[in-house]
């Protein structure tokens, strides 16, 4: 496992992950991204630094940030870097919103496979939400 990064950006590999290593830099980039940790116009690591930082390669690297960038969150500017994309505030918000229904849904499906009724579930939320 590797736990370093540049400034705001902290990125952790998982070597026993199933999940892909550039899948998990992709995600861990959107995820920084969505919680406001890594700013609109804000300058990425270089592939080859993070690459080295990573102790990875740079193909799987450039992988991450590509596809970043065909989702939108990055945009690469050459001669100067890889930026993260400046998102309009609804869109912004939008994805946040889609961010949480997806793990919603997943909590759902986990509640039905245990046969946990919806009064139930809605009580566990309850008592999340509240205690944070």
């Amino acid at each position: 496992m590797s736990d370093k990064g540049n400034g705001a950006m902290n990125i952790v590999i998982y070597n026993s992950s199933e999940e892909p290593i550039y899948e998990q830099i992709a995600k861990q980039i959107k995820n920084q991204i969505m919680r406001g940790e890594l700013k609109g116009g804000e300058l990425l690591p270089s592939i080859r630094v993070l690459a080295k930082e990573l102790q990875i390669s740079v193909i799987t690297t450039k992988r991450a940030y590509d596809e970043l960038e065909q989702e939108g969150y990055l945009e690469t500017v050459p001669g100067k870097g890889t930026f993260v994309a400046v998102q309009n505030k609804h869109m912004l918000r939008e994805m946040r919103y889609k961010m949480v229904e997806e793990k919603l849904a997943e909590a759902v499906d986990a509640a039905k496979s245990i046969g946990l009724e919806q009064d139930e579930l809605l009580n566990m939320l309850k008592i999340l939400y509240e205690e944070e």
